[in-house]
């Protein structure tokens, strides 16, 4: 299983559009009524997708799988009794599959039989996602809830919060122990730590600082620098998450602690706590499909702006 995109709703979509090619440095991909979609270099079709609408939310978040593992997904999500719809995409990328909500709102859309596209050059633009990480009011019942029910594996758990993965990379998604549900921000897989380096002198002509970075985390090692986008949301420059293999034991919050004032392996950036944290509280989740027995047919659901 792989992670692959994820759909927003929020007002100025054609802005936000615009901010995420011209100067954060992903590629247009295709504009489909109010929909903007945004690609990386790599083979995933989109990686971002940008609706119109009054209100900002999270639409979903978007794997891809075999169909062994959605015919997996499909019984354990209904014997966790998950709010659930099978679902037929019209996005991009097509496919078919279910879309899920978790105990705390988290939408997350599960395809098979998804289109991929020739890669493209661009040493400045994203590969791909790396992972998208989400606020919680129990991170911990959040983690115990997506290995019961979506078979991912929790891989650390910090003070900050819980990391989960799907596939051998560290982390695709994790929870963070902040006391409401929301998303929290999306981070953009570059080609290497130079690429990271320049996307941040890039908005640093645009007289944008990070708000967190350049730093190198403890779970993941990965290099990161984190933006709080104009258009709301946290984004962030990232490369070389860890690979983990099947029996990687989890570490426990103890595990990982700094040096008092430091807050990465690094230790040389500030955090604009206060900035990050508005930021977070912005996309919410929201549902607007009705739950359907996963057993019906896969085109009972079909989404017109995914």
């Amino acid at each position: 299983m792989k992670l692959r995109s994820i759909e927003l709703a929020l007002p100025g979509a054609a802005e936000a559009a615009a901010f995420l090619t011209d100067i954060w440095g992903m590629a247009p991909a295709d504009v489909v009524g109010d929909i903007h979609y945004l690609r990386g270099s790599g083979s995933y079709p989109y990686l971002v997708a940008l609706e119109e609408s009054a209100q900002p939310y999270v639409r979903s978040t978007t794997f891809v799988c075999t169909a062994d593992r959605l015919e997996q997904l499909k019984h354990s999500v209904t014997d966790a009794g998950l709010i659930a719809a099978p679902v037929t995409s019209s996005d991009l990328g097509g496919g078919h599959g279910i879309v899920v909500e978790l105990a705390e709102g988290e939408l997350l859309r599960f395809l098979v039989d998804a289109a991929e596209v020739a890669p493209i050059e661009g040493a400045d633009l994203p590969v791909k996602l790396t992972h998208v990480v989400f606020n919680s009011a129990d991170a911990e019942a959040t983690g115990h809830l997506v290995e019961d029910a979506l078979g991912f594996r929790v891989s650390d758990r910090t003070k900050g919060m819980v990391f989960v993965r799907c596939n051998d990379s560290h982390h695709s998604t994790a929870f963070a122990r902040a006391g409401f549900a929301s998303l929290n921000h999306i981070a953009f897989e570059m080609e290497d730590m130079d690429a990271v380096m320049r996307g941040i002198g890039r908005l640093r002509d645009q007289d944008m600082a990070p708000a967190w970075g350049p730093g190198r985390h403890g779970p993941g090692a990965n290099v990161f620098a984190y933006f709080i986008a104009p258009f709301g949301p946290v984004i962030e420059f990232s490369t070389a998450v860890n690979k983990v293999p099947d029996d990687y034991q989890a570490g426990a919050p103890e595990d990982w602690t700094w040096p008092e004032n430091r807050i990465d392996q690094w230790g040389m950036s500030d955090k604009d706590f206060g900035g990050l944290r508005a930021a977070e509280e912005k996309f919410r989740h929201r549902r607007d499909w009705d739950a359907k027995p996963l057993a019906q047919p896969l085109d009972v659901l079909t989404e017109e702006n995914h």
